[in-house]
Formats: structure tokens, C-alpha cells, sequence
């Protein structure tokens, strides 16, 4: 049975549409503009006096009110006026100097807590990471566009070259990074295992890249293509101690391979490797599932796609993620190779 308009807003309702918290189960109207809204629009709160409730839009729209367009409380489904939400939030935080995070809640109507954990759940990061992601990608585009080092900071919206290689914005220095990564030394060894060749490579900072292959020259070859212009030198004897502990955990996995790690992605991307790596010997999950426990439900092609960038084979354990249907998707280094990893793990685990 439809609730009937209520003469005037209870105070309950009232608390609501001052504070901006959004609450779908009930729709206020004012009769000064004829317009009604649901609680937790951006628009100016009304005198009180003036303010109508009603069960929903329908009861708003038969006692002759019409739909605000901020808010669209005619909206048929809650879900896409919250993403529109969202989208209008990213679009106030994609600028250089974006607004505080309380503004840009206020500007979306709704609560700075609320607006967090919509955020988080629809975009998979933080406002704050996705901030700096942001900031990166602008960084990332002027530097390669040719920009002078000093303005591509400047514009993209970092103050100097510190506050850059502190944010882990491109992992190397601007100046480097514009340079197509000249002046990076990188050190790398190779050595036989079970499931061919196994290359690893270092920065001054850890671990850049676990490649797997079929021989030296592949593997190699893909060292190359990840640090096209770094200054990339063999170094066995640097890397002995390193290379046999990959090999170890691919032959004979036991627990998490422990290594310092230089790896340069997104801010979602970094949040799925490092849930990865809490993942235990032996244990699997879903894309489904990762994506859910990391606030992002409907993240699933999100968390696949960053297995595939994962620079890391074994030391970021992507093998471990299976299909909802434990069918393996898909692994970069070849399903063959993720299939003889998960068994083996099995195998140890058990």
C-alpha cells in the first residue's frame, strides 16, 4: 500500500536532507519551486517549512512535483544515479590541483564517509590513490610528449621532483623516465628450471622483472622490450643468491617468495599484486572473488588485467587465480607453465 504524502518532514527525514546522506526510501518536495529531490542532493537545503515528504517518486509526481535534474530522484535504478555520482566525483578529482575530498563528497551530495566507500566499491581504489594515479598518467603523457622536466611537473600537478619519486609516479627519476628510461641500470642473470629458462632482473630498488621462457634468448628478448633504452647488463654473480631462490620456488614451491620488489603500475594494478602476494602456497582464488576483497565487486576484467601486466612471474603469484569455474584464463608465461605451477603447490600443500 502506497504511503500517503506526509503535511510535514519528520525529523528523521529532515536530519537527512541538512546532512546531504543519501536514504532511497523516501522522496521531499518543495512547494516553493514545485521541484522534488531525494535526500542527499547538492542543490540548497530548503526552509523547512516548505519541505513535503513522500513514500517515492510517484507519490511526489502525482501531488504535482517535478523531478529535480541534479539528483533525478525519478531515477528507476539507485545504482546508476550512484555512478553518475562517482563519474561526476573523477571528473572534480582528474584536474592538477583537485578539490579536497569533503568538497567533492559535498558536490556529489553525499557524506564524506559515504562517498569513500561508494567510491572504493565502484572504482576499486581510494579517492586518494586514484588521485595519484591520475597525477602519474599526466606526468607520464607530458614527459613522453617532450615536455621540459620542470613543467610536466608544474602541469601534471606535482610540486618538484622529490614529491615524484616519492609517490612512486613513474619508479625512476622524471628526468629518466623522459629519457625513455636511459640512465637506468638494470642487472639481470638467467638460469635453467623445471619450466624452461628463468630470468631476473634488479633495479638499485629490488626486483623489476621474473621472466619465464623457453630459452635465454626469449627471455632476454622480453627483458628488452620492458626497458628498451635502460642500460641492461648480465650479472650472475650479483644475482646468484636471487635466481636460486626463484628457481627454488618454481621447482619446489613451499611459502611466499620473499623479495624486494621495483614494479610500476596503476594504483588498482599495485592493490591486486599486493593481495596476491598474501596468497599462501597451494592456494587459489577467483578473479571474482580477488575483485570482491578488494572493494570492487564488479572489478572481475579489472583484476584479470592486471595479472597480465604483472612484471613478476612467481614472485607475484597471478598463477593463482583461476576462472569462477576453476578453469585456468589465461597466464602470460603460457597456461602449461601455470597449470605445472598449480600443481605442484597442490602437491606441497597436501
Amino acid at each position: 500500500m502506497m504511503m500517503t504524502t506526509l503535511d510535514h518532514i519528520d525529523e528523521h527525514r529532515w536530519e537527512l536532507v541538512v546532512r546531504r546522506e543519501r536514504d532511497d526510501r523516501f522522496r521531499f518536495g518543495v512547494t516553493t519551486t514545485g521541484i522534488y529531490c531525494r535526500s542527499g542532493c547538492p542543490a540548497r537545503t530548503p526552509r523547512r517549512e516548505h519541505v513535503r515528504a513522500f513514500a517515492d517518486a510517484r507519490a511526489a509526481e502525482e501531488a504535482g512535483f517535478r523531478a529535480c535534474k541534479r539528483c533525478e530522484p525519478d531515477e528507476a535504478t539507485p545504482d546508476a544515479a550512484r555512478q553518475r555520482a562517482i563519474e561526476r566525483a573523477c571528473a572534480l578529482l582528474d584536474g592538477p590541483e583537485p578539490p579536497a575530498l569533503d568538497a567533492v563528497a559535498h558536490a556529489v551530495g553525499l557524506s564524506r564517509f559515504h562517498f569513500q566507500r561508494l567510491f572504493r566499491r565502484a572504482v576499486g581504489v581510494t579517492p586518494g590513490e586514484y588521485v595519484r594515479a591520475r597525477r602519474a598518467a599526466r606526468l607520464r603523457a607530458e614527459l613522453s610528449a617532450g615536455a621540459r622536466v620542470t613543467d610536466a611537473l608544474l602541469e601534471a600537478g606535482f610540486g618538484s621532483p622529490n614529491r615524484a619519486a616519492d609517490d612512486g609516479a613513474l619508479g625512476m627519476t622524471p628526468s629518466r623516465f623522459r629519457a625513455g628510461g636511459r640512465g637506468e641500470r638494470i642487472a639481470y642473470a638467467c638460469a635453467a628450471s623445471s619450466l624452461g629458462s628463468v630470468l631476473v632482473a634488479t633495479t638499485a630498488r629490488g626486483v623489476c622483472a621474473i621472466e619465464l621462457g623457453d630459452d635465454e634468448e626469449q627471455v632476454r628478448t622480453a627483458l628488452a622490450r620492458r626497458f628498451p633504452h635502460a642500460e641492461v647488463q648480465a650479472d650472475p654473480g650479483a644475482l646468484q643468491a636471487t635466481l636460486a631462490s626463484v628457481v627454488r620456488s618454481i621447482d619446489a614451491p613451499d611459502e611466499r617468495l620473499a623479495l624486494p620488489l621495483d614494479v610500476r603500475g596503476t594504483a588498482f594494478q599495485r592493490r591486486v599484486w599486493r593481495a596476491l602476494r598474501t596468497l599462501r602456497c597451494g592456494e587459489t582464488t577467483t578473479y571474482a572473488a580477488l575483485a570482491s576483497a578488494l572493494g570492487a565487486p564488479h572489478a572481475a576484467r579489472a583484476v584479470a588485467a592486471a595479472c597480465a601486466a604483472n612484471p613478476v612471474a612467481v614472485a607475484v603469484p597471478c598463477h593463482r587465480v583461476v576462472g569462477s569455474d576453476g578453469a585456468l584464463r589465461g597466464y602470460r608465461w603460457g597456461v602449461q607453465r601455470k597449470r605445472a605451477l598449480l600443481e605442484r603447490e597442490a602437491q606441497r600443500a597436501g
